[in-house]
């Protein structure tokens, strides 16, 4: 370790402004789901272009939340990516639908457009075809040409934009508008570009599945006069299906609120350091990112370079072990989903039909990105991998 404070590969964004609205939220006479709850869904729904924001106290309950609500069943098929976190793919699990997998395109870690359209238009005998792309590292999926290559009218889009708040599609729409989807989530983890500790978020433009959100958020609970079966009363409630407590607190609210004031802020800064990466690695060999061409798009979350570590002699274990040693905390994104045992168990090895998630995994690693990081910190960062990697 040297004498630079350690470097994590992502790291919450938190000033008194934050601390003082938590408090005073703390302060008030009520904590759980309130008046802030609806203010930060408002918010984030005007923000987004999005019609209704619900609240849930993970992105991992907002994406089983929305898929509760599209009603997926075993004979669903959910096309995806296996460049994700579990969540993406457990959420439609939970409900006993079948994931399938396509392969990626490496200049954005998003899936392949082409092998998405030929795996939704897949003829089933029974069932229907959702499609759940994920925004990868913040970099939004052409959703408007993936809707044009939808033939059935019965599938469902289920954006996981936990990666991509702040992001905009191509036309300047921002990414959770739901202009091309039946619902979007976000994650607001503190590795995100905005934080409210833990908590999701699912967007919609349409009134029947938020008003299902919001009773899937609360036992199944509901008390809604027009959906009631029973006669109303000051003090009557139903339980309609058993769900779960997946509220979102005034104190993560509060949180949310203070930091979406400064949304732009993280945003600009995310993409400057960004550019000072994609500078730094111009003419390293072996040493790729992602394509320029989403720069003006991507609220980017996450930072990740494509090395050829076997061109540098060197493996991605020891480069990592060598760089925590300098104070640089590395992560790699992702395990390619069906590698994990669970999937293994239920699909076999499916590696051999993913070429390009498989040469990505093999050469992924995260690099430090967050607000706090300094234009000086990048540079440390890019100095000592390249020493690192051409060391003998």
């Amino acid at each position: 370790m040297n004498s630079k404070n350690f470097l994590p590969y992502a790291r919450q964004s938190i000033d008194s402004s934050d601390v003082i609205a938590v408090s005073e939220a703390l302060s008030s006479d009520i904590i759980t789901r309130g008046a802030r709850v609806e203010y930060f869904e408002e918010s984030v729904a005007r923000y987004t272009g999005a019609k209704y924001g619900v609240a849930f106290n993970s992105g991992t309950s907002a994406l089983i939340a929305a898929c509760h609500v599209a009603d997926l069943g075993p004979h669903d098929r959910v096309v995806t990516t296996p460049n994700t976190f579990v969540a993406s793919v457990g959420a439609a699990v939970h409900r006993e639908a079948n994931p399938v997998f396509v392969d990626i395109d490496r200049s954005s870690g998003n899936c392949d457009l082409e092998q998405v359209e030929h795996n939704l238009n897949y003829p089933l005998s029974r069932g229907k075809n959702i499609f759940l792309p994920v925004h990868f590292a913040g970099i939004p999926v052409d959703m408007a040409k993936a809707q044009m290559m939808i033939k059935n009218p019965d599938t469902l889009v289920i954006e996981d934009a936990a990666h991509a708040f702040g992001s905009m599609y191509s036309d300047g729409q921002r990414v959770g508008s739901c202009a091309w989807s039946d619902m979007t989530i976000f994650s607001f983890h503190p590795a995100k570009t905005l934080t409210t500790g833990e908590g999701g978020m699912v967007m919609t433009n349409d009134s029947n599945l938020h008003h299902r959100l919001k009773r899937f958020r609360n036992n199944g609970i509901e008390r809604d006069p027009r959906y009631l079966e029973g006669e109303p009363n000051p003090w009557y409630y139903e339980v309609q299906e058993i769900t779960g407590n997946y509220n979102f607190t005034e104190l993560q609210a509060a949180l949310g609120l203070s930091q979406l004031s400064r949304i732009e802020k993280f945003i600009e800064k995310r993409r400057k350091l960004t550019k000072i990466y994609r500078e730094a690695f111009q003419d390293v060999p072996h040493v790729k990112m992602f394509s320029a061409e989403f720069d003006k798009q991507a609220a980017y979350h996450l930072c990740v370079v494509q090395i050829d570590f076997g061109a540098y002699n060197k493996t991605r274990r020891d480069v990592i072990e060598e760089l925590k040693r300098e104070g640089i905390g590395p992560q790699v994104h992702y395990i390619p989903v069906y590698h994990h045992p669970y999937f293994k168990r239920k699909m076999g090895d499916l590696s051999s039909y993913f070429p390009q998630m498989e040469a990505y995994y093999q050469q992924a690693l995260t690099l430090p990105l967050y607000y706090e990081l300094e234009e000086s910190d990048v540079r440390y960062i890019v100095d000592v991998l390249k020493t690192i990697l051409t060391r003998k």
